[in-house]
């Protein structure tokens, strides 16, 4: 359910928008902090980037494998190749 905060920020000529630093200190987002943009019929909105397993989507415990993010629980699913 989406909350109405009443604060309004214009854009600007680069098409910036500032979130308040309030907002961002309640919801953990720092500085170089990766957003998502999703859009949903006229909204807009944002959400902080969590690495997630391109097989369950589980945000915790993750590692790069082969240039995907693998959970460690995947990981631990995958079947070892048979030798050749």
């Amino acid at each position: 359910m989406m909350k109405s905060t009443g604060i309004v920020r214009k854009v600007d000529e680069l098409g910036r928008v500032v979130i308040p630093i309030e907002l961002r200190r309640t919801l953990g987002i720092g500085e170089k902090d990766a957003l998502e943009i999703y859009v949903d019929g006229e909204r807009i909105m944002l959400k902080k980037y969590e690495p997630a397993c391109i097989f369950c989507g589980n945000a915790e415990n993750v590692t790069y494998f082969k240039g995907k993010i693998v959970c460690n629980d995947c990981v631990s699913e995958m079947p070892v190749p048979a030798a050749k």
